[in-house]
């Protein structure tokens, strides 16, 4: 499978944001169908001539997306456009009633975020070495 993904380094758009559009663009047009395995990390990583973690964030962004879907070893593979919408609602539903570790309900994906437990999470301590 060849790719025709590029990356323009002088544009002020990021990397990782050039590599997600250009594959959304080519999943939505049928250059790649549904159920193809998309490159590994690696792989499109060497050829582009980027960090691999551009490309794993670009990934990352097209599964929540819902545009792929991740099979773990395996790899990641083009979802069928049907499935998308229906699996989408449902994890909506299952993760919107999750606590976390400190018994803290977690706020729905809807944009409404909880101050008490991000605040617990970004303590940070500065300064505080005794000099002799």
């Amino acid at each position: 499978m060849k790719l025709k993904v590029r990356v323009n380094r002088t544009k002020p758009e990021s990397m990782t944001k050039q590599i997600t559009s250009q594959l959304t663009g080519l999943i939505e047009t049928g250059a790649l169908a549904a159920g193809e395995l998309l490159p590994s990390e690696r792989t499109l990583a060497d050829t582009l001539g980027v960090a691999r973690n551009v490309v794993r964030r670009s990934y990352d962004y097209l599964t929540s997306g819902g545009h792929v879907e991740s099979e773990g070893r395996k790899g990641r593979r083009i979802r069928a456009k049907s499935s998308s919408r229906k699996s989408g609602g449902a994890a909506k539903a299952a993760s919107s009633s999750k606590t976390s570790k400190t018994g803290a309900k977690t706020a729905k994906k809807t944009g409404t975020k909880r101050s008490k437990a991000k605040a617990a999470s970004v303590t940070v301590r500065v300064g505080t070495k005794k000099r002799r």
